[in-house]
């Protein structure tokens, strides 16, 4: 089995408790189709990267995984609440190779489920924090939680002015996907180490390693919009191009772009009824330019450094399955 494979069976593996923990949050109650709206995404799939990092991070502290998974729920429950709404916001189709829940159910009830899926964020911990956390570890917690949403929200905004802005840096990219990604990753591994019983140091170490690894695995998600197969991906493929994002990839081809270059991305970036043609045209003149492989480039650089942040947590198991993690999110094709 190879070493992608091996991470991938690990994180079907580790899902399995958090998924019945979910499922038993999300009961059905009156009325059925909010609660059925609620757990249509979740069911879905998807990778539960969020779970692993909070439960891998506790075990790497010395935590037993039992004590982790309350709030590695909680926080794939928080993912999935944003991606309800995100897909309401981009008028996303598919999610995970399926209708998107607006789609399915309605935005009306798309906004509702995403809202119960918020507040059960709340419940699951509040409910079922284990009994050796005190409470000021708890709410230590659910403040790192409520300040990864509030930066969550912040990115969201800026990824929603950047198409129509003509300045974006790359330093105001990584605030974005700061926000929208990494905030997220580093409450799952300060929560988990928490929850692990881990030292001030520990919790940092650990929230700087998910921090970087989050910006190195949004800078592969931005790749893999215009680069991958969309069977796989299980979303639409370009649609970055088409509204015009500014990911790091645009932002680079933007500064470096010669005068027929340009003129090639003029034709699709920004253009919701851009063609196949003129999609495939935008992303053959991203790879001359070299503003794929800068960002991949850029995600090693980030990756690197996310290593570099723990090497102060001991050795053993779950410290290399957090390792092994961030290299296969550099590695996926999907």
């Amino acid at each position: 089995m190879s070493r992608g494979d091996d991470i991938k069976q690990k994180l079907v593996n580790n899902a399995e408790p958090v998924d019945r923990f979910i499922q038993s949050i999300l009961m059905s109650r009156e009325p059925e189709s909010l609660y059925e709206a609620s757990r249509y995404l979740i069911s879905a799939g998807g990778k539960r990267l969020r779970p692993y990092l909070v439960i891998k991070s506790c075990g790497s502290v010395g935590g037993l995984a039992k004590y982790a998974i309350p709030f590695a729920a909680s926080l794939e429950i928080l993912h999935n609440f944003t991606l309800v709404h995100d897909d309401v916001m981009d008028n996303d189709e598919l999610r995970r190779g399926k209708p998107t829940v607006h789609t399915k159910f309605g935005e009306p009830m798309a906004i509702l489920a995403g809202d119960l899926l918020f507040a059960k964020v709340y419940q699951s911990v509040l409910d079922h924090a284990p009994a050796h956390m005190g409470s000021d570890e708890i709410v230590s917690a659910l403040g790192k939680m409520t300040d990864s949403i509030i930066l969550l929200c912040e990115g969201q905004a800026l990824d929603i002015s950047f198409p129509q802005a003509m300045d974006v840096t790359e330093n105001d990219y990584l605030q974005m996907i700061g926000g929208k990604t990494s905030a997220l990753f580093m409450a799952c591994a300060e929560v988990g180490a928490l929850a692990g019983g881990a030292s001030k140091a520990q919790i940092t170490a650990l929230g700087s390693f998910a921090w970087d690894a989050g910006l190195a695995f949004q800078i592969i998600d931005d790749i893999l919009g215009i680069t991958a197969d969309e069977s796989k991906l299980g979303k639409p493929v370009g649609s970055d191009i088409r509204e015009g994002k500014k990911t790091l990839i645009m932002i680079h081809a933007l500064a470096n772009a010669d005068e027929r270059q340009m003129q090639v991305l003029s034709k699709a970036v920004g253009v919701e009824g851009a063609s196949k043609a003129g999609i495939d045209a935008v992303v053959k003149t991203l790879g001359e330019i070299g503003s794929i492989q800068y960002a991949r480039d850029e995600a090693e650089k980030y990756t690197a450094s996310a290593f570099e942040s723990i090497k102060a947590i001991p050795e053993g198991p779950s410290k290399q399955d957090l390792v092994d993690l961030v290299n296969y999110f550099v590695q996926r094709e999907y």
